[in-house]
């Protein structure tokens, strides 16, 4: 398709091009000017990682772009790839018509649950770049909430002194969320196992015990790691981390503070977090127990023992860290958090886009020039295995067995198929060629009566 006829007139003045601020990123040999660069464009405005002004130069290792927020660009002949936050991607609202010479780009680190659209092939095959939590994206952001391999090994209170709080009543288990009736139904679970274990549950989910103080009911203190908080939380020596939604590689801070804390967390949520732990003696997996009692007599034990408590924390002392994977993939990591050395994962995926959208650039250009000698470039498409992830399946029991008005069940397993609804209807306006993205419902109402006569 000729896209000349993409270009508005207007889409930047040249007063725009030739006052443009530079982000200065690792640098490069590039000495084109504004004019001549690459556009990419950031559909999800809140995410655009510059600040301030909305238009930007970006110098990436191997070649620059210009970076934008602003959508009057999106039909320019220019825009090679449009950068989306997957949290933000709505099929009813996805620009239309999708062009050719244009690519998408799928950013991510959020929670499965925040867009099950991305969990199916027909959602996540529309892009052809990825960010994601998975360690099969093309950017991988798997240890986004691990700071440093220093954030593990930080000093733990002593046992002695978590024993201590433990005879002055303190649970032995300690269980704070409030963030209720999520995916990966945990409070089903927890529910469960508070009938065979003492916990103490803060948030307000299941809430059964009350802060000392009002500042630390401020969830604010939770998010920013305020030091009396966690020096209150650090007293427990068993954290229930239970993710809110289910998926491969899948890890938030649920895992990791505990471990900061020196406490032990018992976990579910990632499939796979086995291969992120510092050793193989880290955490206590929920799934390892056929049931919440034989979890509860576990930890009850573990409480009783304390050289086998200690087991758990080795990877605090020196050179308890053993696993190579985890070691080699924050060396590997070419992103920061809070490291003035390194870019943020969104300036570093950005750059990545630039660079793959700059090398497709020469390839169409030499294909254009010899079409018969020179391959035109090959497509990238995201697979499944950037993204997806499983139905939601009840935290406790069998789906079978849970009453059709409960709210879990009203909530997320429709919401998964809903999606993949979704998906396909927006896959088959992009065949279609289809200009106006609210007419999703239309092409889902049509599927639908196909799907009805073929049964």
């Amino acid at each position: 398709m000729e896209t000349d006829v993409f270009e508005p007139a207007s889409a930047f003045s040249d007063l725009e091009f030739g006052a443009l601020n530079t982000y200065t990123g690792p640098g490069n040999n590039d000495t084109r000017s504004n004019k001549e660069l690459p556009i990419i464009l950031w559909w999800s405005a809140s995410l655009f990682p510059h600040f301030p002004g909305q238009t930007e130069r970006i110098d990436c290792p191997r070649a620059s772009c210009l970076v934008t927020k602003n959508r009057k660009v999106q039909l320019h002949k220019r825009t090679k790839s449009i950068i989306f936050y997957g949290t933000d991607f709505r099929a009813y609202e996805a620009p239309l018509p999708r062009l050719p010479h244009q690519t998408w780009a799928l950013f991510h680190e959020e929670s499965p649950m925040n867009n099950y659209l991305l969990s199916h092939s027909p959602g996540i095959r529309l892009f052809n770049y990825t960010a994601t939590f998975r360690r099969e994206s093309d950017y991988p952001l798997s240890l986004q909430w691990l700071p440093s391999l220093d954030y593990l090994t930080r000093p733990a209170v002593s046992l002695q002194e978590k024993n201590r709080w433990r005879r002055d009543g303190l649970a032995p288990v300690l269980y704070m969320q409030s963030h209720c009736d999520v995916p990966s139904d945990r409070d089903r679970y927890v529910q469960e196992l508070m009938k065979h274990i003492q916990i103490d549950s803060y948030g307000k989910c299941l809430n059964n015990k009350k802060f000392p103080s009002q500042r630390l009911e401020d969830t604010s203190t939770a998010t920013m790691e305020d030091g009396e908080f966690m020096s209150f939380v650090s007293r427990y020596k068993f954290h229930l981390a239970l993710e809110n939604g289910i998926c491969s590689d899948y890890m938030t801070e649920k895992l990791w503070r505990p471990m900061h804390q020196g406490a032990v967390p018992v976990y579910r949520g990632s499939p796979s977090v086995s291969d992120w732990m510092p050793n193989n003696h880290s955490i206590v997996l929920i799934d390892d127990f056929p049931s919440p009692k034989e979890l509860a007599d576990f930890l009850l034990s573990l409480d009783r023992d304390d050289a086998e408590y200690l087991r758990y924390l080795k990877y605090k002392q020196l050179g308890g860290i053993t696993n190579h994977f985890l070691v080699d993939s924050m060396e590997r990591r070419e992103w920061g958090v809070n490291d003035m050395s390194k870019p943020n994962y969104l300036n570093g995926f950005e750059c990545f886009v630039c660079d793959r959208e700059n090398e497709r650039q020469v390839v169409e250009r030499a294909h254009k020039r010899a079409p018969l000698s020179v391959p035109p470039p090959e497509p990238r498409i995201a697979t499944n295995s950037h993204m997806g992830c499983p139905l939601p399946t009840p935290g406790y029991g069998n789906v079978e067995d849970i009453t059709e008005n409960d709210s879990w069940m009203q909530m997320w397993p429709q919401d998964y198929w809903q999606s993949l609804d979704q998906a396909e209807g927006l896959e088959a306006m992009i065949l279609h060629n289809e200009t106006d993205p609210g007419k999703l419902w239309d092409y889902i109402h049509d599927m639908m009566m196909k799907r009805g006569r073929r049964h």
